[in-house]
């Protein structure tokens, strides 16, 4: 429980960290708060002042009602219009504070290490900015709406009836107590549900989006019926904490309610007493009961308002546990890598992406520029992790990486990035136009290199049999396309940008036989003069290699060309001729 309160401690003082920027607007809420509050209590005053100016049947003094009357009306109306401007102010700065939250909570996702994003599930990192963000809101809002309102409210009915009655002021003062020792005894059971609700639905929304995006292949293996019994287990748990959270919360309401009418029980009883002994009058007396009604109501609130609070304050230290996220080493002040000639060299390089289980080790390798460097091997033998280490998407544990005599790690990633031209099995399309999604690289490019790098990459022709050519607007992830167009795209991105190195992973993957022929004597043109790293299980497309690296186990075991691999008969030959076998 200690470091339960340590936490909410902690992130009460980040969300006014906030909330501070907006010091001006909240000031002048507060003030509004306190205007709405004396109105308010005004009101009851000059009620009780009217009902004094009824003497008895038939002896109504109505030229002192009327001046009354008159001001209640203009009291009300005055109360109104602060209440609504107070309200457009608490707005502003709740909604201000959520948008600064999760523009803070996108720009950590973009500079997140990939070991981060690979360690996470997807929809748990959504859930957090959207639904976390959207019930933090929620709480604040409330929170501004009434907490402010409502301790201002206790204050100055507590003065208002003094000025009465002092004497049936202390038994509203000591009643009223019971009702914060029950509200702060529930919310303090309720933070540990409410943080587990919102875990279980960060696990759910991560569930379903797995689900809705890999649909295919959940029918094609029959797997509605296992992921059904794992969404339900997942719902049936956020059912079980929602309701128990929900249940404790709600209980606060009608216990604080209990002590209120305790409170207006014991007022009436005692002013009546005063009464009867002339010392105070009706008009007085319906006022005081006017006050103490408004004094325990804000008890209410608050109540209300704390246990909001408590879920509040969950998804919030959600959201800054993403926030306060180590990001990936600064590069700021560092240089830039010119365009490069292509020279890159691996000095004894060590990397694992769990320190238990091995993967490269002392991997040496030195490519000169314009080479076309082939890696092959078995699947999990490191091909994909040198390529993550060469774009510095991972560093490596130890050893260093160079290009033109440069360590990697002593220039900018985005100038290092900019001298690659990457094409990964995995395409990536954003939602927009096909315009868009080929010059994602080189956006000030004319349409005439556009259209020449379609050709060359061979997307042109079905581009120019869409509905609206290159300006047709396309869904995230290429929405109808097929994954061959899809891949023909992401080509044509590279022979767009024309960079001085190239990264092919398994590029033509998705491609058909004539196409990816075509598509090879494109890479050939584009590839002369850059160095060039491919990645390739159908070993028939890269006999052209300058230099093949056979890797097993994140060790480089055989180097060469095709030719003098083959006659060597190792690894290598035994993985080429598997293809070819009867």
């Amino acid at each position: 429980m200690k470091v339960s309160e340590k936490t909410k401690n902690s992130t009460l003082g980040k969300v006014l960290h906030y909330i501070r920027r907006y010091m001006a607007l909240l000031i002048f809420s507060i003030l509004l708060a306190a205007l709405t509050v004396v109105l308010t209590l005004y009101l009851p005053v000059l009620i009780g002042q009217a009902i004094d100016c009824i003497v008895a049947p038939g002896a109504v003094n109505f030229g002192a009602i009327s001046p009354i009357l008159l001001r209640g009306i203009v009291v009300i109306a005055v109360t109104a219009v602060a209440q609504w401007i107070m309200n457009i102010c608490n707005n502003k700065i709740t909604y201000h504070v959520i948008r600064d939250i999760r523009a803070d909570a996108f720009r950590k996702i973009q500079s997140l290490p990939l070991k981060y994003i690979d360690s996470h599930p997807y929809g748990d990192i959504v859930s957090r900015v959207i639904a976390d963000a959207d019930q933090f809101a929620e709480g604040l809002l409330m929170g501004f709406s009434q907490f402010f309102t409502g301790v201002l409210t206790i204050l100055g009915t507590l003065v208002f009836m003094l000025t009465i009655n002092v004497w049936i002021t202390l038994v509203v003062v000591v009643i009223t107590p019971l009702s914060l020792f029950v509200a702060k005894y529930i919310a303090s059971k309720t933070h540990a549900m409410f943080q587990l609700q919102s875990e279980t639905r960060g696990e759910q929304t991560a569930f379903i989006d797995e689900m809705v995006n890999n649909q295919k292949v959940v029918q094609a293996f029959n797997h509605t019926q296992a992921n059904m019994e794992t969404f339900d287990e997942i719902n049936a748990r956020l059912e079980k904490c929602s309701l128990r959270a929900i249940f404790f919360s709600s209980i606060t309401n009608p216990a604080t309610r209990f002590v209120n009418n305790i409170v207006y029980a014991g007022v009436a009883l005692t002013g009546a007493f005063v009464a009867v002994q002339g010392l105070l009058s009706i008009g007085s007396l319906s006022a005081f009961l006017s006050y103490a009604t408004q004094y325990t109501k804000p008890f209410n609130e608050i109540s209300s308002v704390v246990t909001e609070l408590q879920n509040a304050m969950a998804c919030a230290a959600r959201l800054f546990e993403l926030i306060e996220e180590e990001p990936q080493t600064s590069d700021a002040g560092l240089p830039d890598l010119p365009k490069a000639e292509g020279n890159v060299s691996l000095e004894h390089v060590y990397f694992s992406y769990i320190p238990s289980q091995k993967l490269i080790e002392d991997l040496n390798l030195t490519v000169r520029p314009g080479q076309r460097i082939a890696i092959v091997g078995p699947t999990g033998c490191g091909k994909t992790t040198l390529i993550n280490l060469l774009m510095r998407f991972y560093d490596p544990n130890d050893g260093c990486i160079r290009v033109d005599g440069q360590n990697i790690r002593e220039i900018t990633r985005h100038s290092l990035r900019a001298n690659y031209g990457m094409v990964l099995q995995d395409t990536w399309l954003k939602a927009g136009t096909i315009r868009e999604n080929i010059t994602m690289g080189r956006p000030d490019a004319t349409d005439e290199e556009v259209i020449a790098a379609a050709k060359a990459a061979h997307s042109h022709s079905f581009i120019k049999r869409l509905p609206n050519g290159y300006d047709t607007v396309i869904g995230e992830e290429g929405g109808s396309l097929s994954q061959g167009q899809k891949q023909l795209l992401c080509i044509t991105r590279i022979m767009l940008c024309l960079p001085p190195m190239l990264i092919l992973d398994e590029a033509t993957s998705s491609i058909d036989t004539r196409t990816e022929i075509r598509i090879q004597k494109a890479f050939a043109k584009l590839m002369k003069g850059r160095t060039s790293f491919i990645v390739a299980h159908r070993l028939s497309t890269i006999r052209e290699a300058d230099t093949i690296l056979v890797m097993k186990d994140g060790k480089i075991i055989e180097q060469g060309n095709h030719d003098s691999l083959m006659a060597l008969n190792g690894f290598y030959a035994t993985l080429y001729n598997s293809q070819f076998s009867a």
